[in-house]
């Protein structure tokens, strides 16, 4: 039987329900006002006022008159940003992830927040080997005392809370394990994997080669979305953890190469 433990989730930046939806909205509305917010939810300006101030003290925003303007950055989106956008795809698809994975296993998580909201689903699980560079995953992997935690050494990325480097490198090529969770940047139509910085992609690779199994994580915004540097396909993983159905010829690309394709809409099914 497993013991309970106990744990707090933290997708989202602990923020609410409604501060959230306000920061969806952000992203793609880039402005935003206070009395259209105060009428869409039905509730005080002054609220308003507080959710967006919460916002812009987590980095998300600036204030403009009448309300909040999204913060833009080079690259990629931010890691702040990436914690709250498609926020309940990416837990639909940890949920779906955490049947996956037995009790006992080794496993490596790559950076990303798909993989950090992966490993928040696995803290009721009981004595998981877990190698890692993305540092958030690392502190909250630590809160369940069966898990044994290694991290990598080396530089560290301060926004994004990850190490890359030499030490990166050693670290994942140093065990085989059990199974690999990585995510990635954008996918091209061909199935070629994509990410931002060549690090990030020799993170991805190295799991992978190191790996018994190779889960790969992402929502359905990342078919077709633009990223620079290339490195692996999406038909190498062994499963693949999708919210919906990727396009017709990414399709074909895994039906040809026996990658399992599982959906993660919601429902309570293995």
């Amino acid at each position: 039987m497993k013991k309970p433990i106990s744990h707090n989730p933290i997708p989202s930046m602990h923020l609410s329900e409604r501060q959230a939806h306000i920061a969806e909205m952000l992203h793609q509305a880039d402005v935003i006002r206070v009395e259209e917010l105060s009428r869409y939810f039905k509730v005080t300006t002054q609220t308003i006022r507080r959710d967006l101030n919460l916002l812009c003290e987590r980095g998300l925003a600036r204030r403009v008159h009448g309300g909040i303007q999204r913060v833009h950055t080079l690259g990629n989106v931010a890691y702040a940003w990436r914690q709250v956008l498609n926020n309940e795809a990416k837990l639909m698809i940890a949920q779906k992830v955490a049947h996956h994975v037995p009790d006992g296993v080794a496993l490596s998580f790559s950076i990303g927040t798909t993989p950090e909201i992966v490993s928040n689903a696995l803290l009721k699980h009981q004595h998981l080997k877990i190698f890692t560079n993305n540092l958030n995953i690392a502190f909250q992997a630590c809160a369940n005392p069966t898990f044994e935690v290694t991290v990598a050494g080396g530089r560290l990325r301060n926004e994004d809370r990850d190490v890359m480097g030499n030490g990166m490198e050693a670290l994942f090529s140093a065990y085989k394990v059990d199974i690999g969770i990585y995510g990635v940047a954008g996918v091209d139509e061909d199935g070629t994997l994509l990410d931002f910085y060549e690090e990030e992609v020799r993170a991805r690779q190295i799991i992978h080669a190191n790996s018994r199994s190779a889960f790969l994580v992402l929502d359905h915004t990342k078919f077709g979305r633009a990223a620079h540097v290339r490195g692996g396909r999406i038909d190498e993983a062994t499963k693949i953890f999708c919210d919906r159905l990727p396009p017709p010829g990414i399709l074909a690309l895994l039906e040809q190469s026996g990658t399992q394709l599982i959906l993660c809409d919601g429902d309570r099914t293995p």
